[in-house]
C-alpha cells in the first residue's frame, strides 16, 4: 500500500475542483470538496480502480478525516 501522502496526492488529482497541496491527513474532506453523490461515487470508483478495494457510502460518511479513509482503504487492501 502507498503512503498517506501518496494517497492524498492521488485524491487531489482525481477531483478537478480540488486545489493540490491543501489536503493533509487530518483534513476533513468535506471542507475541501463539494461532497455530493457524484463526488462520492467518483471517490468510491477511484478507490476500487487504484487499490482494488470496495468501500461503501457508509464508509465515506463514517470517515470524517482523510487519514480515516486512508486507514480504511489500507486495511482492506492489506486484507485482500
Amino acid at each position: 500500500m502507498i503512503t498517506v501522502e501518496e494517497f492524498i496526492t492521488r485524491v487531489e488529482g482525481e477531483f478537478e475542483d480540488m486545489e493540490t497541496g491543501n489536503l493533509k491527513p487530518e483534513s476533513v474532506i468535506r471542507e475541501h470538496l463539494t461532497w455530493d453523490s457524484i463526488n462520492a461515487l467518483i471517490f468510491i470508483a477511484h478507490v476500487n480502480v487504484e487499490y482494488d478495494v470496495v468501500i461503501s457510502a457508509d464508509d465515506l460518511i463514517n470517515s470524517e478525516k482523510l487519514h480515516y479513509l486512508y486507514n480504511l482503504v489500507s486495511s482492506k487492501a492489506n486484507a485482500a
